[in-house]
């Protein structure tokens, strides 16, 4: 039996990764947890992850933030490996939740993102935290 294996980057503090976190779980794999702000990725890792996502650096940053707001982050003078280095500084200003799967990485916002990169089903119903219905009582997606 193939085992697969998931890396979640999460912040049980944030709604948002807590439902990723579920929906995970709801497919019978228990994820590599790694708690970002309190063990973040170092300068190689945290380039790897954002080139598998295939997004600009900006858009896997908390823009919201208000360290970001603070740093003057969202000034164009600012290359990519100088907002690397604000979020190797600063983990808060990292977006998350980020799951990796042999199927992709994705910022998963919303938390149905990890949906699409998930190797298992969803075994079981699921709603979110706020009681939004994600997963129905056969396991398919709610749309």
């Amino acid at each position: 039996m193939k085992t697969h294996h998931i890396t979640i980057y999460h912040n049980p503090q944030c709604g948002t990764s807590r439902n990723t976190l579920a929906m995970i779980r709801n497919t019978g794999i228990e994820p590599e947890l790694i708690e970002y702000l309190k063990t973040p990725p170092d300068r190689e890792r945290l380039s790897e992850i954002i080139a598998a996502m295939g997004l600009p650096v900006r858009e896997i940053m908390r823009q919201k933030e208000k360290r970001y707001e603070e740093l003057e982050l969202n000034d164009a003078k600012w290359t990519d490996a100088d907002l690397i280095a604000a979020m190797l500084r600063e983990p808060i200003l990292m977006n998350r939740p980020i799951v990796i799967t042999e199927m992709g990485t994705r910022l998963c916002r919303p938390s149905e993102r990890v949906l699409d990169i998930l190797p298992l089903p969803q075994r079981a119903e699921l709603s979110k935290e706020d009681g939004e219905k994600v997963i129905d009582a056969l396991g398919g997606r709610v749309v």
